[in-house]
């Protein structure tokens, strides 16, 4: 009888727990979306007369017409979000994109060679990863003017290591595999069994760190913006906006703040969910514990 409660209690359990991971994975997948579609359509069908500069509307609260108030030269701000969230996303992307390349190459490199080679490899991410990411995109996009392409390089620069250190891992457990060993003894050299075997094997895990990246990337990209060392001020970025809205703050005009903070809070936690969901399904172990 008891044995039998307990049962019907952990089945309940992992149902209520599938059920809330089913909820969340929909949740996060129709933000995902939802973000998509803004990013994607909206742009291109907005007038350009509705970005015009009109003084006599600046900072005006939300209302029908403007749902996100205007901002402090009175243009609305709902298209200056979703502007800046089509520019903050292709700096995540492509830095997320670049970062997970790079420490995918990397990795794999030190994983595959091991040795002596992979001692200097790792000593080279540990010493990347002793300076603070922040500090280190300042000094990179210093040395450029304001612009995407030196913020995507600046966080790309700084995001590589993780991945690196994750495919390692992933590349050095493969090696102990007996198929491993089997090309090895079938005469396959180091790069082929690297390339054939090793690289497709810690893809799903590369693919996951460069989901997980995007928005890290935004935050960063945010915050040099705000800075004022990421993106000029005349570019419609989620850090830019921020940024622009700082005095408005100050005289208690909260929406030009609120609202592209929301627009970088909720894609991240859209990515995420999914992100978690995406863990769950490549790692057995975590998905058999969620399964009890």
């Amino acid at each position: 009888m008891a044995e039998a409660a307990i049962e019907r209690t952990w089945r309940s359990h992992g149902t209520r727990r599938r059920s809330t991971r089913t909820l969340r994975v929909r949740t996060s997948g129709a933000l995902v979306a939802l973000t998509v579609l803004a990013v994607l359509l909206v742009p291109p069908i907005v007038q350009l007369d509705q970005q015009a500069v009109d003084l006599a509307a600046k900072l005006q609260p939300p209302s029908w017409e403007h749902p996100f108030g205007t901002d402090d030269v009175g243009r609305d701000l709902l298209l200056r979000c979703v502007y800046g969230l089509r520019v903050s996303l292709l700096v995540g992307v492509a830095a997320a994109l670049t970062a997970t390349i790079v420490g995918t190459a990397v990795g794999a490199l030190a994983g595959a060679l091991g040795g002596w080679a992979d001692r200097a490899v790792m000593r080279l991410v540990d010493t990347f990863s002793s300076v603070p990411h922040l500090l280190l995109g300042i000094f990179v996009v210093a040395m450029f003017r304001p612009g995407v392409w030196p913020v995507v390089v600046s966080v790309a620069l700084t995001h590589w290591l993780s991945t690196a250190r994750i495919v390692r891992a992933e590349v050095l457990s493969l090696r102990a595999r007996p198929y491993i060993d089997a090309a090895v003894s079938g005469g396959a050299s180091r790069w082929r069994v690297t390339v054939r075997h090793l690289l497709p094997a810690v893809a799903p895990q590369a693919a996951l760190a460069a989901v997980l990246m995007v928005p890290h990337a935004m935050w960063h990209e945010s915050a040099l913006s705000f800075l004022g060392l990421g993106l000029p001020a005349h570019t419609a970025s989620l850090g830019t906006l921020i940024q622009s809205a700082r005095g408005s703050l100050l005289a208690g005009q909260w929406w030009p703040t609120l609202f592209p903070g929301l627009f970088i809070i909720i894609p991240t936690l859209a990515l995420a969910g999914l992100a978690g969901a995406w863990r769950e399904r490549i790692n057995p172990r975590r998905r058999s514990e969620l399964m009890l």
